[in-house]
Formats: C-alpha cells, sequence, structure tokens
C-alpha cells in the first residue's frame, strides 16, 4: 500500500520578506532609529503585495526587531534591547546557522545554569512515573537509527523537557519550550557527526540512574559533564 503524501511546502513570500527584513537589521544594514519606507514602498521594492508586507512587518515587531507606529510607520528597533525569546532563531539562523562566537558562548553559558538547576531539582523532586519516562526515552533513543538525526534530536529534546517537568517547576518545562527550535538547530548540527551520538546516550543512561537514585549530587555532575562535551563539539564544528 502506498503511503499517503504529505503536501509540498515552499516558503511563502510573507517569510521570505521576514528573513530579508531580519537580515538587514541584524547585519546592521539597518541601523536603531531607523524608519523604513512606507509599506507601500516596501511592497513595490520587494515585488510582492502590501498585505504581504504588512504581515511580514507584524511577524519582525513581534519579535522586537522593529517598532510600528501610528502615522509615523515602521521603526528599526536595538534588538539587544527590545529583541523577545522569538528573535533567537532568527540569531542562529542568521549567515545559514553559523553564530557569532559571542551569541554562542552566550547561548552555552545559559544553558549550564538552566540545564543543570533541572538536574538537581529532578533528582529531587521526580516521581516515580517520571523516572520510568525517562528509562523509557532511554530505550527509544537507543533503538533509534544514528543516521536519522532528525529522530534522535526529537527524543533528546523530549528527554531535557522530562527532566525540565521533573524539577516540579511549572516555569522551567515553557522556558525550554520557547527555546525548542533554537534548541533543536543546535543539537542537529551536534548530532550530524555520527561518533558523538553513544557518548550522548551513555551520558542520558547515567543521568537517569542518578535521578533514579535522588542522587542530586551525581546528577549534576553528570549533566556538566554532557554539556561539556556538547559544548566542544559544538564549537568544533561551528567555527570550521
Amino acid at each position: 500500500m502506498i503511503p499517503k503524501l504529505k503536501p509540498v511546502k515552499t516558503d511563502s513570500l510573507k517569510d521570505v520578506c521576514v528573513t530579508r527584513f531580519e537580515e538587514l537589521i541584524i547585519s546592521g544594514k539597518l541601523s536603531p532609529g531607523q524608519k523604513l519606507p512606507s509599506e507601500r514602498e516596501l511592497a513595490i521594492q520587494l515585488g510582492v503585495s502590501r498585505p504581504v508586507v504588512h504581515e511580514a512587518l507584524v511577524d519582525v515587531a513581534a519579535k522586537g526587531l522593529v517598532s510600528m507606529k501610528p502615522r509615523i510607520g515602521s521603526v528599526v528597533n536595538d534588538y539587544r534591547r527590545e529583541g523577545s525569546l522569538a528573535l533567537l532563531n532568527s540569531l542562529v539562523n542568521y549567515h545559514d546557522g553559523r553564530l557569532e562566537p559571542k551569541l554562542l558562548e552566550g547561548l552555552l553559558d545559559m544553558r549550564i545554569l538552566f540545564e543543570t538547576e533541572n538536574a538537581k531539582l529532578a533528582a529531587q523532586n521526580r516521581t516515580d512515573e517520571q523516572a520510568g519516562d525517562l528509562r523509557q526515552l532511554v530505550r527509544q533513543e537507543q533503538d533509534a537509527a544514528e543516521n536519522n538525526i532528525e529522530l534522535l534530536t526529537e527524543l533528546d529534546f523530549q528527554f531535557h523537557l522530562l527532566l525540565a517537568i521533573a524539577t516540579d517547576n511549572p516555569s522551567y518545562p515553557l522556558l525550554l519550550n520557547s527555546f525548542k527550535q533554537v534548541y533543536t538547530n543546535l543539537t542537529g548540527l551536534f548530532f550530524s557527526l555520527p561518533a558523538v551520538i553513544p557518548t550522548v546516550l551513555d551520558f542520558h543512561q547515567k543521568l537517569v540512574v542518578a535521578i533514579d537514585k535522588k542522587n542530586e549530587q551525581e546528577a549534576v555532575l553528570v549533566m556538566t559533564g554532557l554539556l561539556a562535551h556538547g559544548e566542544k563539539i559544538l564549537k568544533e564544528i561551528i567555527t570550521r
């Protein structure tokens, strides 16, 4: 039986315009405080309709890159002051995923603080059901084919998300979900080297054992080792 095929998707005109605006602002070609041309003029320059430009600007404004002001138009923001979490994915994708060193350092430093706290609290507060779910996720990771990077990336995210849920702090899983696209982009790069996969799975297995025993100190130690390994590999990949 022939499986049902998914519709072929292409980038929408709005998404293309969003990417164009993001590149101009992130690259510095458009400066903070600079007023953009009117939506009508932008539509003519880009060869699209005015509603498409408007939708793209609304998307860019939601990320904090511009402010849309009545009777004035769209003005470029300093994204370091006005940017939202939604902008992080655009920054990661800028230059086709080649991260600026300072941005990479910031993301990795933030992850160390967040993930080690998750490991400690998960060991402290996890339920028996959550401990079982973590063991099941590790088995799924071990069963996944090493060349299925998409599946491994999703399972890895679900593993860390379950850790966040097990902390019993409702804010932590919400925060991690906010970073999902950024997180999985970086993890996908990481898993592009098949040799790292067995090492990650070994760290995950040790982490599950520590959390199962409710050993907070060991959980933090294992998580720190996992993150140090990931940081080293990611920097090697990105700086090539």
